[in-house]
């Protein structure tokens, strides 16, 4: 299931934190970064999908 996580996260970051951790601090600051930079948002997710 994480490699699927993983591959969503590359397509649209916030939906791969959002399917690890809910919504909760973690998703809202992955939707900023993303806003901010899409690579940002793409690091920050995968880091909380391997992180847990």
């Amino acid at each position: 299931m994480d490699i699927l996580r993983i591959l969503l996260s590359i397509l649209l970051p916030p939906l791969g934190v959002f399917l690890q951790v809910g919504i909760g601090l973690q998703f809202w600051i992955n939707i900023v970064l993303t806003l901010l930079g899409y690579i940002p948002g793409i690091i920050h997710a995968i880091w909380i999908i391997t992180r847990r």
